[in-house]
């Protein structure tokens, strides 16, 4: 099986190559453009393996994804790469626009040339499946969950981009046919995470006895998918699941943003023990605008439909994801050093 993925040095991304590679054996072609938040350093594991390959390329450029297409012959495109961090987009949106719209348009129009040009029976067995999230569907009040069917109501610049991205690989299925399958996820968190995001910065921070800084009153709730559970959840949607189908992957486990990092402080408390407890260092500061309330997805359909369910609860996620972090210095440290060192994100003059 060959499997082209984009964005396969990413967060997300890399989980996933490392399942294709080592578990399933498929022969992978990694494409990605390596961004600040692009680590070829989490694909260790796997960087010498036969059954993979890395390509470094934007997805923006027609001719070289065309060219990737021609030259790899893929049975499954698995689509990550997008600028993915809410913060970032709310000081610099144009970086959002260009890749996950204008990239997920060049990508889905060289797809579509490649398989209009196969044979019947490898016409009809190719996928395209495009990753989202389940952020395009805007706020949750106290109840209820994200559905397939949940109409969008995206908040900020990154969901608003996500959102464009997924109704354009629909329409390339409903107007010429592509087989694409898209999959809307929960909140991931674990091993080889970038420290922008709120576990790892968590984590690294309470490590080096900086502030802990919470938004607002840390009332918001998102719902947790171990990265693992996802990768498999995606290679289970790109083989099996239905062309014009969407199938939200969720961990059925929300959790107020305080209790997360309460729960993060009392591991580190347990293991990597101070002269005072890390809570001490929780700081609540100014909310980020535009801040979604909950966030909660329905996964039935792909657990009922597909078989698939997670294995990680939270708790035995988060305790394995900060014990990663204490194992593994030599992958965080130098991008704490040189890339990313914890300041605040997403600020804009006048607020």
């Amino acid at each position: 099986m060959r499997v082209m993925v984009t964005g396969g040095a990413g967060f997300i991304g890399s989980a996933l190559v490392r399942h294709l590679v080592g578990t399933v054996g498929a022969d992978v072609l990694n494409i990605d453009k390596l961004t600040y938040a692009g680590n070829l350093a989490s694909l260790s594991s796997v960087e010498n393996a036969a059954n993979y390959r890395f390509l470094r390329a934007d997805i923006c450029d027609r001719a070289a994804m065309q060219e990737a297409f021609a030259s790899f012959r893929p049975e499954i495109v698995m689509h990550l790469a997008a600028e993915s961090h809410v913060d970032r987009s709310i000081s610099g949106a144009g970086d959002f626009i260009q890749t996950n719209i204008v990239g997920t348009f060049s990508l889905l129009d060289a797809a579509r040339g490649y398989w209009d040009g196969l044979e019947a029976e490898a016409k009809s067995a190719f996928r395209f499946l495009h990753v989202s999230t389940d952020e395009v569907y805007g706020s949750l009040g106290d109840d209820g969950l994200f559905e397939e069917v949940t109409a969008y109501d995206p908040s900020s610049p990154y969901s608003a981009s996500k959102a464009a991205s997924d109704h354009l690989a629909i329409a390339w299925h409903r107007t010429y046919g592509l087989p694409v399958v898209v999959s809307n996820c929960s909140n991931n968190y674990g091993p080889f995470h970038f420290p922008e995001k709120l576990i790892p910065l968590m984590i690294l921070n309470a490590l080096e006895g900086k502030p802990l800084p919470v938004y607002g009153n840390g009332a918001n709730i998102r719902d947790w998918l171990y990265v693992e559970d996802h990768a498999r959840a995606l290679f289970t949607i790109a083989s099996r699941g239905r062309p014009g189908e969407k199938y939200n992957v969720g961990g059925r486990n929300e959790r107020r943003n305080i209790e997360v990092v309460e729960r993060i402080c009392a591991i580190l408390d347990s293991v990597f023990p101070g002269k005072e407890a890390h809570s001490r260092l929780i700081t609540n500061v100014t909310d980020r605008p535009g801040h979604d309330a909950r966030y909660a997805i329905d996964a039935t359909k792909l657990e009922t439909e597909l078989g698939w369910k997670a294995e990680e609860n939270f708790d035995s996620g988060i305790e394995k994801t900060v014990r990663w972090y204490l194992d593994n210095e030599w992958w965080w440290r130098p991008l704490r050093d040189n890339v990313y060192s914890g300041e605040r994100l997403g600020t804009f003059k006048g607020r």
